[in-house]
Protein backbone atom coordinates (compact mmCIF):
# COMPACT_ATOMS: atom_id res chain seq x y z
CA UNK A 1 0.00 0.00 0.00
CA UNK A 2 1.46 3.31 -0.90
CA UNK A 3 2.09 6.05 1.64
CA UNK A 4 0.09 9.37 1.53
CA UNK A 5 2.43 12.01 1.84
CA UNK A 6 0.47 14.45 1.33
CA UNK A 7 -3.15 15.57 1.72
CA UNK A 8 -5.09 12.88 -0.36
CA UNK A 9 -7.13 15.54 -2.21
CA UNK A 10 -4.03 17.48 -3.35
CA UNK A 11 -2.68 14.28 -5.71
CA UNK A 12 -4.70 15.50 -8.64
CA UNK A 13 -5.48 19.37 -7.72
CA UNK A 14 -5.94 22.10 -9.73
CA UNK A 15 -5.45 25.21 -6.98
CA UNK A 16 -7.43 28.41 -8.22
CA UNK A 17 -5.33 31.72 -7.23
CA UNK A 18 -8.23 34.05 -5.89
CA UNK A 19 -7.51 38.07 -6.15
CA UNK A 20 -10.51 38.74 -4.28
CA UNK A 21 -10.43 42.32 -4.87
CA UNK A 22 -10.16 41.99 -8.66
CA UNK A 23 -12.56 38.94 -9.15
CA UNK A 24 -16.20 40.48 -8.84
CA UNK A 25 -17.40 43.94 -9.28
CA UNK A 26 -18.19 44.44 -5.65
CA UNK A 27 -14.48 43.14 -4.51
CA UNK A 28 -15.78 40.82 -1.27
CA UNK A 29 -15.81 37.88 0.02
CA UNK A 30 -19.39 37.84 -0.18
CA UNK A 31 -19.29 38.54 -3.93
CA UNK A 32 -16.33 36.06 -4.13
CA UNK A 33 -18.29 33.47 -2.42
CA UNK A 34 -20.82 33.39 -5.15
CA UNK A 35 -18.33 32.48 -7.69
CA UNK A 36 -17.28 29.36 -6.11
CA UNK A 37 -19.77 27.05 -7.82
CA UNK A 38 -18.26 28.64 -11.46
CA UNK A 39 -14.84 27.85 -10.41
CA UNK A 40 -16.24 23.89 -9.21
CA UNK A 41 -18.12 23.06 -12.10
CA UNK A 42 -14.92 24.28 -13.71
CA UNK A 43 -12.70 21.49 -12.13
CA UNK A 44 -10.82 24.05 -9.07
CA UNK A 45 -10.26 21.85 -6.06
CA UNK A 46 -8.29 24.39 -4.20
CA UNK A 47 -8.56 28.64 -3.85
CA UNK A 48 -5.77 30.09 -2.48
CA UNK A 49 -7.16 33.38 -0.97
CA UNK A 50 -4.26 36.09 -1.45
CA UNK A 51 -4.06 38.09 1.84
CA UNK A 52 -7.58 38.82 3.41
CA UNK A 53 -6.03 40.75 6.29
CA UNK A 54 -5.95 44.46 7.12
CA UNK A 55 -3.23 46.45 4.97
CA UNK A 56 -1.19 48.88 6.85
CA UNK A 57 -1.56 52.62 6.12
CA UNK A 58 2.09 53.77 6.79
CA UNK A 59 3.82 54.07 3.92
CA UNK A 60 0.89 52.36 1.41
CA UNK A 61 1.66 51.69 -1.48
CA UNK A 62 -1.31 53.28 -3.98
CA UNK A 63 -4.81 54.23 -2.58
CA UNK A 64 -6.06 50.25 -1.51
CA UNK A 65 -2.73 49.58 -0.63
CA UNK A 66 -0.46 46.40 -0.82
CA UNK A 67 -2.13 42.91 0.31
CA UNK A 68 1.06 41.94 1.95
CA UNK A 69 1.65 44.30 3.85
CA UNK A 70 -0.71 42.98 7.14
CA UNK A 71 -1.42 45.29 10.03
CA UNK A 72 -3.14 41.93 12.06
CA UNK A 73 -2.54 38.50 10.89
CA UNK A 74 -5.78 37.53 13.29
CA UNK A 75 -8.69 39.92 11.29
CA UNK A 76 -10.16 40.43 7.72
CA UNK A 77 -9.73 43.71 5.79
CA UNK A 78 -13.04 45.84 6.16
CA UNK A 79 -12.97 46.44 2.28
CA UNK A 80 -13.10 42.67 1.66
CA UNK A 81 -15.99 41.94 4.20
CA UNK A 82 -16.48 40.88 8.26
CA UNK A 83 -15.13 37.70 9.69
CA UNK A 84 -18.54 36.18 9.26
CA UNK A 85 -18.38 36.60 5.40
CA UNK A 86 -14.36 34.67 5.79
CA UNK A 87 -16.24 32.14 7.85
CA UNK A 88 -19.03 31.93 5.16
CA UNK A 89 -16.97 31.59 2.35
CA UNK A 90 -14.86 28.76 3.75
CA UNK A 91 -17.98 27.23 4.64
CA UNK A 92 -19.18 27.33 1.07
CA UNK A 93 -16.04 26.27 -0.87
CA UNK A 94 -16.24 23.20 1.65
CA UNK A 95 -19.72 22.40 0.62
CA UNK A 96 -18.60 22.55 -3.08
CA UNK A 97 -15.71 19.59 -1.97
CA UNK A 98 -12.93 22.59 -2.47
CA UNK A 99 -10.22 23.45 -0.30
CA UNK A 100 -9.33 27.06 0.75
CA UNK A 101 -5.69 27.94 1.48
CA UNK A 102 -4.50 30.75 2.89
CA UNK A 103 -1.84 33.35 1.69
CA UNK A 104 0.95 33.72 4.89
CA UNK A 105 3.32 36.23 5.27
CA UNK A 106 5.98 35.60 7.46
CA UNK A 107 8.88 37.32 6.56
CA UNK A 108 7.53 40.83 7.63
CA UNK A 109 4.40 42.99 8.68
CA UNK A 110 3.12 46.65 8.14
CA UNK A 111 4.74 49.19 9.53
CA UNK A 112 1.95 50.34 11.66
CA UNK A 113 1.26 46.38 12.37
CA UNK A 114 -0.61 45.59 15.62
CA UNK A 115 2.89 44.07 16.80
CA UNK A 116 5.19 47.34 16.41
CA UNK A 117 3.11 48.26 19.24
CA UNK A 118 2.06 45.42 21.09
CA UNK A 119 5.04 43.33 21.16
CA UNK A 120 8.84 43.77 22.02
CA UNK A 121 11.14 45.74 20.35
CA UNK A 122 12.63 42.23 20.14
CA UNK A 123 10.54 41.00 17.66
CA UNK A 124 11.63 43.20 14.97
CA UNK A 125 14.95 43.67 13.18
CA UNK A 126 16.13 47.43 13.51
CA UNK A 127 18.34 49.81 11.38
CA UNK A 128 20.38 52.41 12.77
CA UNK A 129 17.85 54.79 13.98
CA UNK A 130 15.80 52.07 15.91
CA UNK A 131 12.98 52.19 13.39
CA UNK A 132 12.15 48.10 12.36
CA UNK A 133 13.88 47.36 8.85
CA UNK A 134 12.62 47.80 5.89
CA UNK A 135 13.38 44.69 3.54
CA UNK A 136 14.79 45.34 -0.08
CA UNK A 137 12.48 48.51 -1.58
CA UNK A 138 9.43 46.82 0.60
CA UNK A 139 8.96 50.48 2.03
CA UNK A 140 5.45 50.08 3.20
CA UNK A 141 6.79 47.10 5.39
CA UNK A 142 9.01 45.71 8.28
CA UNK A 143 11.25 43.10 8.94
CA UNK A 144 10.48 40.57 11.60
CA UNK A 145 13.43 39.17 13.76
CA UNK A 146 13.70 35.83 13.58
CA UNK A 147 16.49 35.51 16.06
CA UNK A 148 14.23 35.86 18.41
CA UNK A 149 12.04 32.46 19.52
CA UNK A 150 9.37 34.36 20.46
CA UNK A 151 8.62 35.23 16.56
CA UNK A 152 8.06 31.50 15.43
CA UNK A 153 5.54 31.09 18.30
CA UNK A 154 3.71 33.81 17.47
CA UNK A 155 3.77 32.99 13.46
CA UNK A 156 2.73 29.87 14.91
CA UNK A 157 -0.39 30.74 17.17
CA UNK A 158 -1.77 32.68 14.39
CA UNK A 159 -1.58 30.67 11.86
CA UNK A 160 -3.28 28.02 14.05
CA UNK A 161 -6.27 30.43 14.34
CA UNK A 162 -7.04 30.11 11.19
CA UNK A 163 -6.76 26.34 11.10
CA UNK A 164 -8.76 25.81 14.50
CA UNK A 165 -11.30 28.08 14.90
CA UNK A 166 -11.71 29.18 10.77
CA UNK A 167 -11.40 25.56 9.38
CA UNK A 168 -8.68 26.81 6.48
CA UNK A 169 -7.04 23.70 5.18
CA UNK A 170 -3.40 24.97 4.55
CA UNK A 171 -1.07 27.79 3.35
CA UNK A 172 0.36 28.66 0.56
CA UNK A 173 3.78 30.60 2.21
CA UNK A 174 5.17 34.11 0.69
CA UNK A 175 9.01 34.35 0.19
CA UNK A 176 9.51 31.17 2.18
CA UNK A 177 12.84 31.11 1.48
CA UNK A 178 13.72 34.57 3.81
CA UNK A 179 12.68 32.78 6.86
CA UNK A 180 14.92 29.48 8.34
CA UNK A 181 13.49 26.93 6.99
CA UNK A 182 13.77 25.52 10.78
CA UNK A 183 10.93 27.73 11.54
CA UNK A 184 8.49 26.47 8.62
CA UNK A 185 9.71 22.60 10.25
CA UNK A 186 8.48 23.91 13.03
CA UNK A 187 5.35 25.28 12.07
CA UNK A 188 4.61 22.45 10.25
CA UNK A 189 4.92 19.97 13.12
CA UNK A 190 2.71 22.07 15.29
CA UNK A 191 0.24 22.72 12.83
CA UNK A 192 -0.66 18.98 11.55
CA UNK A 193 -1.19 18.38 15.53
CA UNK A 194 -4.38 20.77 14.70
CA UNK A 195 -4.99 19.45 10.92
CA UNK A 196 -3.50 16.28 10.25
CA UNK A 197 -4.28 16.61 6.55
CA UNK A 198 -2.73 20.41 6.68
CA UNK A 199 -1.50 21.44 2.80
CA UNK A 200 1.71 23.43 2.63
CA UNK A 201 2.96 25.20 -0.82
CA UNK A 202 5.99 27.40 -0.70
CA UNK A 203 6.60 30.24 -2.91
CA UNK A 204 9.88 29.42 -3.81
CA UNK A 205 11.62 26.38 -5.28
CA UNK A 206 14.93 25.76 -3.33
CA UNK A 207 14.91 22.53 -2.50
CA UNK A 208 15.86 22.37 1.68
CA UNK A 209 12.70 23.25 1.90
CA UNK A 210 11.65 19.82 1.55
CA UNK A 211 13.89 19.08 4.79
CA UNK A 212 12.09 17.66 7.49
CA UNK A 213 8.36 17.94 5.91
CA UNK A 214 7.99 21.11 6.40
CA UNK A 215 6.15 21.80 2.64
CA UNK A 216 4.09 19.76 0.37
CA UNK A 217 4.84 21.67 -2.69
CA UNK A 218 6.95 24.38 -3.59
CA UNK A 219 7.03 26.98 -7.01
CA UNK A 220 8.38 25.96 -10.41
CA UNK A 221 10.03 29.52 -11.28
CA UNK A 222 12.47 28.34 -13.24
CA UNK A 223 10.06 26.02 -15.72
CA UNK A 224 7.53 29.16 -15.36
CA UNK A 225 10.29 31.44 -16.85
CA UNK A 226 11.29 28.71 -19.68
CA UNK A 227 7.51 28.18 -20.82
CA UNK A 228 7.83 32.04 -21.55
CA UNK A 229 11.41 31.46 -23.11
CA UNK A 230 9.68 28.66 -25.07
CA UNK A 231 7.00 30.84 -26.38
CA UNK A 232 9.10 33.50 -27.73
CA UNK A 233 10.92 31.45 -29.14
CA UNK A 234 14.21 32.29 -27.45
CA UNK A 235 15.03 28.78 -26.68
CA UNK A 236 13.88 25.49 -28.11
CA UNK A 237 11.04 23.37 -26.23
CA UNK A 238 13.57 20.36 -25.49
CA UNK A 239 14.78 23.06 -22.73
CA UNK A 240 11.19 22.07 -20.52
CA UNK A 241 11.93 18.59 -21.36
CA UNK A 242 15.50 18.82 -20.11
CA UNK A 243 14.84 20.79 -17.08
CA UNK A 244 11.89 18.17 -16.27
CA UNK A 245 14.54 15.20 -16.40
CA UNK A 246 17.19 17.80 -14.42
CA UNK A 247 14.26 18.37 -11.82
CA UNK A 248 13.99 14.35 -11.43
CA UNK A 249 17.54 14.18 -9.83
CA UNK A 250 16.88 17.89 -7.44
CA UNK A 251 13.79 17.12 -5.55
CA UNK A 252 12.88 15.12 -3.23
CA UNK A 253 10.36 12.32 -5.38
CA UNK A 254 7.54 13.52 -3.16
CA UNK A 255 7.78 17.01 -4.24
CA UNK A 256 4.71 18.68 -5.56
CA UNK A 257 5.43 21.67 -7.79
CA UNK A 258 2.88 24.46 -8.73
CA UNK A 259 3.06 25.38 -12.11
CA UNK A 260 1.53 28.69 -14.01
CA UNK A 261 1.44 30.34 -16.93
CA UNK A 262 0.28 33.28 -14.74
CA UNK A 263 -0.38 34.77 -11.35
CA UNK A 264 0.17 37.80 -9.34
CA UNK A 265 3.14 38.71 -9.75
CA UNK A 266 3.79 37.91 -13.41
CA UNK A 267 0.63 39.51 -14.20
CA UNK A 268 1.51 42.96 -12.39
CA UNK A 269 5.35 42.98 -13.24
CA UNK A 270 5.44 41.24 -16.49
CA UNK A 271 2.04 41.23 -18.20
CA UNK A 272 -0.84 38.53 -18.95
CA UNK A 273 -0.07 35.27 -20.46
CA UNK A 274 -1.20 37.33 -23.75
CA UNK A 275 1.60 39.38 -23.67
CA UNK A 276 4.23 37.02 -22.63
CA UNK A 277 3.28 33.60 -24.57
CA UNK A 278 0.70 35.20 -27.20
CA UNK A 279 -0.48 32.00 -29.38
CA UNK A 280 1.45 29.88 -27.37
CA UNK A 281 -0.63 30.84 -24.16
CA UNK A 282 -2.81 27.68 -24.78
CA UNK A 283 -0.57 25.37 -25.34
CA UNK A 284 1.54 25.97 -22.30
CA UNK A 285 -1.59 25.94 -20.45
CA UNK A 286 -2.48 22.67 -21.69
CA UNK A 287 1.23 21.75 -20.58
CA UNK A 288 0.77 23.03 -16.89
CA UNK A 289 -2.07 19.92 -16.62
CA UNK A 290 0.74 17.20 -17.76
CA UNK A 291 3.71 17.62 -16.00
CA UNK A 292 4.80 15.46 -13.22
CA UNK A 293 3.98 16.11 -9.98
CA UNK A 294 2.80 19.21 -10.85
CA UNK A 295 0.13 21.56 -9.63
CA UNK A 296 -1.46 23.32 -12.03
CA UNK A 297 -2.69 27.19 -10.86
CA UNK A 298 -5.12 29.18 -12.37
CA UNK A 299 -4.99 33.26 -11.56
CA UNK A 300 -8.17 35.21 -11.57
CA UNK A 301 -9.23 36.42 -14.82
CA UNK A 302 -7.54 33.58 -17.06
CA UNK A 303 -10.80 31.63 -16.44
CA UNK A 304 -12.09 33.46 -18.76
CA UNK A 305 -9.30 34.85 -20.75
CA UNK A 306 -9.10 38.42 -19.21
CA UNK A 307 -6.08 39.86 -21.19
CA UNK A 308 -5.33 43.18 -18.80
CA UNK A 309 -2.16 43.19 -16.29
Amino acid sequence: MEIMLHPEWSYQAVIYEMNVRQLTREGTLRAAAAKLGFLRDMGIDAVWLMPVYPIGAEGRKGSLGSYYSIRDYCAVDPGLGTMGDFDAFVAEAHRLGMKVLLDWVANHTARDARWVTEKPASWYERDASGQPAVPWDWSDTAKLNYANRAVWQGQIDAMRFWLAEHGVDGFRCDMAMLVPTAFWQEAAAQLREVKHNLFMLAEAEETYLFDGGAFDACYAWEMHHLMNDVAQQKVRVTALRDYIYADRSRYPQSAMRLVFTSNHDENSWNGSEFTRMGDAREIMAAFTFVVPRGLPLVYTGQEIGYDHS
